[in-house]
């Protein structure tokens, strides 16, 4: 399976958070699986950080080399997309990790419902 892990789910497997759901964390641990994390969640990650609203790794990148998280970049495709698409949601970092998941044909792995209205799949979180 082709994982991409929406920004809460990343920060739930880093902290071993018993808030991720049984199955995702399953999924995620698989040796089968393929775990991308996008570039436009450690972008929102460690602005959420700098403003002091969020608590994270200082060493993201680092933590995503030791659990074997490929990254997984922004073209200039994936950013034509997001800006296409519907306005279900709001975020534009969502709308990017569904973006690429489109574009990579990638699984999210998230908690929030509104990215099931975009057709991509989803794993719930």
């Amino acid at each position: 399976m082709k994982l991409l892990l929406d920004a809460h789910v990343l920060l739930w497997w880093l902290s071993d958070d018993p808030a991720l759901a049984n199955r995702a964390r399953s999924a995620i641990e698989n040796p089968a699986s393929t775990v991308f994390v996008s570039a436009a969640t450690a972008w929102e990650i460690t602005i959420k950080q700098a403003l002091g609203k969020l608590d994270a790794p200082v060493d993201l990148e680092r933590q995503l080399g030791l659990n074997r998280f490929e990254p997984l970049p922004i073209t200039i495709g994936h950013a034509c997309t997001a800006g296409t698409l519907p306005l279900h949601h709001n975020d534009p970092f969502d709308r990017m990790l569904v973006a690429q998941a489109m574009a990579e044909r990638l699984t999210i792995v998230t908690r929030d419902p509104r990215l099931a209205r975009y057709p991509v799949r989803t794993l719930s979180a």
